[in-house]
């Protein structure tokens, strides 16, 4: 059976610096796995491989069973929320105009399931406020509504508390169970050796830009 995602001898170079090097990686459907290592080890770009924001230069990255590829006749995944670095959004917009924007692009959900994802959030719909004055957590949180709001096959989480004060993060984790039941794969990235301890069935070191298995 096709996993969720797939690396097969995947390598990558920023630059002529090597970053990944041989990667093989399978995720199953409803499992977390989580990525641990230094800052610019390489985990970031894992992600970012998922996503097709960017290729490997040699070896192969497959998402739901179709190679990721580029081209005009590419293949981009289509059934993948990520929160990746710092979420960027339009300064200028409420939190609910940047998510119907997003969701009005793809035309896989509506209004409703967009409103009922940020009071999941803990975000109030009908706040004006530009997304410009939000606090970190609050963007946080938008970024997280924005990842699940069509119910992704795949979630990707870059340091996925960040900002969060108590609250947010027990939101977070009614997200995750919720996601796991449905069967969702995930990958988190995080610094926070309590969250990955938490949330992660499986947790790899990415180091000397090779993955390693953490016992």
């Amino acid at each position: 059976m096709k996993q969720p995602i797939e690396f097969h001898q995947v390598f990558k170079k920023l630059g002529k610096k090597s970053i990944l090097e041989d990667i093989n990686l399978s995720v199953h459907a409803g499992e977390v796995v989580g990525i641990v290592g230094t800052n610019g080890s390489g985990k970031t770009t894992l992600l970012r491989l998922v996503t097709g924001l960017v290729y490997p230069d040699q070896g192969d990255v497959f998402v739901g069973g179709n190679k990721i590829h580029p081209g005009l006749l590419g293949v981009l995944p289509t059934s993948v929320g990520a929160v990746i670095e710092s979420p960027s959004f339009l300064p200028q917009y409420s939190g609910l105009k940047n998510l119907t924007l997003l969701a009005d692009i793809r035309g896989k959900t509506s209004l409703h399931t967009v409103i009922s994802t940020m009071k999941k959030m803990g975000l109030d719909p009908s706040n004006k406020k530009a997304v410009q004055t939000y606090s970190l957590g609050m963007r946080q949180r938008l970024a997280i509504a924005q990842a699940i709001m069509e119910n992704p096959d795949i979630l990707l989480f870059d340091e996925p508390t960040n900002g969060l004060d108590e609250q947010g993060v027990n939101i977070f984790s009614s997200i995750m169970q919720e996601q796991v039941q449905r069967g969702t794969a995930i990958i988190i990235v995080s610094h926070n050796n309590d969250e990955i301890t938490r949330y992660c069935d499986r947790v790899f070191g990415l180091e000397n830009c090779t993955l390693k298995q953490k016992v």
